[in-house]
């Protein structure tokens, strides 16, 4: 009988007396490389888009409408997307997802460059491009736990998270200089960097999916069945309850740390200045995770990162209207990798394999809820409050994450081998 490639490459290791990195993992390393690019096209339209909205319509409203869709788009997404990756091959769903992007993409680049670019396609791509991320990309979370060794799983997060962390970086800049060269030359570069993607996923060699031995529930039924495996193990429900407040927490500072240190004056460059240096926070930590991750055995490294989260932020909103208080936040945003890395590597870990779409499009869209409501929150407390009081109650949100991990039973008990 032939074993599969992972086998292969674990058995050869063996052989060897050695086990090859993640950086030698051809797969894994393809499934990033494309996600990079697709990201940081991403992350280049998020930019270029309410641009083009306001050139054209001269709304805020409008460009916040267009932004909004998206996002609502994708929550709402979310647990059907769970069903489709355990219920479909993922490889093939990820094929359709990623030529859908191309094509609306496309479609909206040749809009702009022709002048046809009204707001009814341009709601019409972000919607349509929307839903087919919010599919690949649970597919792509699920799939990471047949790519790599259950002893990697924890470096692939912070690998992931690095990604996401050094597109928020590059992205918008670029984004910016190429809808200067040509308002088209975005959305075209998003659609190139789709196609990249498809490409990386096409040439993977691994199925990334165990194989279906029974026959698929009706979609109500496979929804309920994954939301039940999801609120009764007690790790998972412990995930849930620190992801929601910590994204929060995290979406809130920033956005209410903008809006101060334009309300008292601070000049726009300084602004973007910190926004930079809580990105830069974020992709240093993501390196850093796997030594944090060595040093400390994961029910302290998660209580601990917690708490440190929760005392960071409350100084950082002592320093509220001025530039200096985003250091100590990038200093918490540092420390965010490591718990996103070790949390979603110990629920891959848990998860059986069948389940892994549906647990984690509910912990996304538990998180991704939270953020969504993050930036309202912000708005309504500093109509009412100053700056310092109104943004403590973010730390306050990390708080209620730290109890949780120092009284949990599904966080005390976490394994240090996933």
């Amino acid at each position: 009988m032939s074993r599969p490639p992972l086998a292969e490459e674990i058995a050869g290791a063996a052989d060897t007396g050695k086990r090859p990195g993640l950086w030698r993992n051809r797969d894994f390393n393809l499934l990033w490389t494309g996600q990079s690019l697709s990201d940081l096209g991403g992350a280049m339209v998020d930019l270029a888009l309410p641009l083009l909205v306001l050139q054209q319509t001269g709304s805020p409203t409008r460009a916040g409408v267009v932004g909004t869709a998206g996002l609502v788009t994708t929550l709402v997404c979310r647990l059907p997307a769970g069903v489709l990756a355990d219920r479909f091959d993922r490889r093939r769903l990820m094929i359709v997802c990623d030529a859908l992007r191309i094509a609306v993409y496309a479609l909206l680049g040749w809009a702009v460059l022709t002048g046809a670019a009204r707001l009814p396609v341009i709601l019409a791509v972000v919607i349509a491009g929307a839903a087919a991320t919010a599919v690949f990309s649970t597919a792509e979370h699920a799939s990471v736990r047949s790519l790599v060794r259950p002893d990697q799983l924890a470096s692939a997060v912070a690998r992931n998270e690095a990604r996401t962390y050094g597109v928020s970086l590059a992205g918008p800049p670029l984004g910016g200089l190429l809808f200067g060269l040509g308002r088209f030359l975005p959305f075209l570069g998003n659609a190139l960097s789709f196609l990249v993607s498809l490409a990386a996923v096409c040439w993977i060699r691994r199925p990334l999916q165990e194989p279906r031995k029974e026959v698929a529930a009706p979609i109500g039924a496979s929804t309920a069945e994954g939301l039940r495996f999801l609120l009764g193990h007690p790790f998972l429900r412990a995930l849930l309850a620190i992801a929601a407040p910590l994204n929060m927490a995290f979406t809130g500072m920033i956005f209410a740390m903008t809006l101060a240190l334009r309300r008292a004056g601070v000049a726009p460059v300084l602004v973007g200045l910190a926004g930079a240096i809580f990105a830069l926070g974020g992709l240093l930590g993501a390196f850093a995770a796997p030594a944090l991750q060595r040093r400390l055995r994961l029910p302290v490294l998660i209580t601990l990162l917690c708490w440190a989260t929760a005392a960071l932020m409350a100084v950082s909103t002592l320093l509220s209207g001025s530039v200096l208080a985003a250091v100590p936040l990038a200093a918490a945003v540092f420390l965010g990798p490591t718990a996103n890395a070790t949390l979603f590597a110990h629920q891959a870990a848990v998860t059986p394999d069948h389940l892994q779409g549906r647990v984690v499009s509910g912990v996304l869209l538990a998180a991704g809820s939270a953020a969504a409501l993050a930036p309202v929150l912000a708005g309504a407390l500093l109509a009412h409050w100053s700056p310092g009081p109104a943004m403590l109650v973010f730390p306050a949100l990390v708080v209620v994450a730290a109890v949780t991990a120092t009284v949990s039973k599904g966080i005390r008990t976490m394994s240090d081998r996933t």
